[in-house]
């Protein structure tokens, strides 16, 4: 059973209302559920940093004014309040920016009760409070309670021994908390720490408030169902359009591929709307067009194929009808006519055979070192016929005998193709040129095939290679040949590793090339 598959339309849809909703519980999270420890979080980390950098200001040399200054300004900024007295109690720095801090009304009694747990805890210790702050060493009981009545088990202050021996580190005192009982659930923190400046040892008292978000986050949750509603409806909407928008270009270009599919070559695939989407129509495009031709040398080939079949045929029928009902015309020239009609059948299907084999990677090369300049001369010989009875002038120029690595018999397939494709299409003089020439450090040789013809225009120079491309309006039988003679060549130099080429320009004839590593004559056999 096919199952039915989603649309890009609808999956852009619902990835963007996921995120939507991700994106909503990420504010539910942060801003209602944890709120409160967020803002704890950020206080602390702001207590801890004003602490550093007023121990950092008093433990410098600047002046007395510069550092009351700097104080007063980092407890305004941080909504802190900042404590420094010497053992005695007598208050050096005093600058509080809380309204229910009293820091500098401290009981002598509760200082040095601080002065000893930091002493203690390694010269630094934490205080909390919970609720309106009392005097430290008053008991933690709530007022009226009776004598007898034991306190509250969560409002006892922890004992003493708690911390483990030796003291702990500077700044990571275990905290000491002092709860009282009340309708204010506000926490103070004290961080108490002991410096010694100028050889005398003093006090410095952080005060920070974490005041309860308990109301704000219930005002962030009825701001928040309000946002979200809207945002759910604005990511809906949004999330149509954005998905229609996109999916708009890529249906435009589904719809022209099953054109393409159709058979229509001529499609325009035309999604420009995004950089992705236009590269993908403008591959398109070009596999159409691509196509198209390929389905145009298709019926070329069809067509020049069939033609090139029936010529002969027709012609062995012909004669051999005739011979066969009008006397006397069973003579010697009818009977070579018939041959060489059956001959030139045999060669093209073998051609066809051949191409078939070089395009399928069949055919494999038996290579050897031979005397090229001797095998072009031997190739020439076959013209001779041709060059006797029709008055073609075929040259082979060259300065010295070049010897190659390949196989004899393919090289001289190559070498016999391309002088009769150049004898195919010479212009009136009937001249048809082979030049052989070496590199300068005699590495390699270059033979090149050129005709005195009309050329070929320079756009159609790439497709001259495939089978039956003709660069001129109409198909004509060829002289020599079957019409797959380039094919077969470029098959065969690729099979050698050959590099091979065509120099033409319309109406000043064409030069076919193709170069092949030179052979030291000393080691040919």
């Amino acid at each position: 059973m096919k199952h039915e598959k989603i649309s890009i339309k609808w999956k852009i849809f619902l990835f963007l209302l996921v995120f939507m909703a991700i994106l909503l519980a990420a504010l539910w999270l942060l801003e209602v559920s944890y709120l409160d420890s967020f803002y704890k979080f950020v206080r602390k980390r702001t207590a801890k940093s004003v602490k550093e950098e007023v121990v950092r200001l008093l433990t410098s040399e600047s002046e007395r004014g510069e550092i009351e200054e700097q104080l007063d300004l980092a407890a305004a900024r941080n909504n802190l309040a900042i404590y420094v007295a010497d053992t005695d109690g007598n208050v050096r720095y005093n600058a509080e920016y809380i309204a229910t801090s009293r820091l500098n009304t401290i009981p002598k009694q509760d200082l040095d009760t601080y002065y000893r747990l930091a002493e203690e805890n390694g010269g630094s210790v934490e205080i909390r409070f919970r609720g309106s702050r009392r005097a430290f060493h008053e008991p933690p009981f709530r007022k009226g309670a009776a004598p007898e009545e034991e306190p509250p088990e969560d409002s006892l202050p922890p004992e003493q021994g708690d911390a483990p021996e030796g003291g702990l580190p500077p700044g990571e005192g275990a905290p000491i908390f002092v709860q009282n009982h009340g309708l204010d659930r506000a926490e103070s923190v004290i961080d108490v720490t002991l410096l010694e400046i100028e050889g005398e040892e003093i006090i410095f008292l952080l005060n920070c408030m974490l005041t309860p978000v308990g109301a704000t986050a219930s005002t962030l949750q009825i701001e928040l169902a309000f946002i979200s509603v809207l945002m759910l409806l604005l990511s809906v909407l949004l999330a149509f359009l954005i998905s229609r928008q996109i999916s708009k270009s890529m249906i435009r270009v589904s719809n022209s591929a099953k054109e393409l599919a159709k058979g229509r070559y001529d499609v325009v695939f035309d999604g420009r709307d995004y950089k992705e989407i236009a590269t993908l129509s403008d591959t398109l495009s070009y596999m159409a067009a691509e196509l198209g031709k390929t389905e145009r040398f298709r019926q070329e080939l069809l067509a020049n194929v069939s033609h090139d079949l029936r010529t002969p045929l027709t012609m062995i029928t012909a004669y051999a009808e005739a011979m066969r009902d009008l006397p006397g015309e069973n003579t010697p020239e009818n009977i070579q006519v018939i041959i060489e009609e059956a001959m030139r059948l045999t060669n093209l299907v073998n051609d066809m055979l051949d191409l078939s084999r070089l395009q399928a990677g069949v055919l494999k090369l038996s290579c050897e070192q031979y005397n090229l300049t001797k095998g072009i001369c031997d190739v020439l010989k076959r013209y001779n016929k041709l060059v006797e009875q029709d008055g073609y002038r075929i040259r082979f120029l060259y300065e010295e005998e070049a010897f190659i690595q390949a196989d004899v018999f393919k090289i001289e397939q190559v070498i016999y193709n391309l002088i009769g494709n150049a004898v195919h299409y010479t212009g009136e003089d009937k001249t048809v040129t082979v030049r052989q020439s070496c590199s300068k450090d005699k590495t390699r040789v270059r033979i090149s095939v050129s005709d005195s013809g009309e050329g070929i225009d320079e756009e159609e120079l790439p497709y001259i290679w495939e089978r039956y491309y003709k660069a001129e309006k109409g198909h004509k039988r060829a002289r020599q040949g079957t019409g797959l003679g380039l094919a077969i060549v470029r098959h065969i130099l690729e099979l050698h590793g050959a590099s091979y080429g065509v120099d033409s320009k319309k109406n000043t004839g064409s030069t076919f090339w193709f170069e092949l590593k030179n052979v030291p004559q000393h080691f040919t056999k």
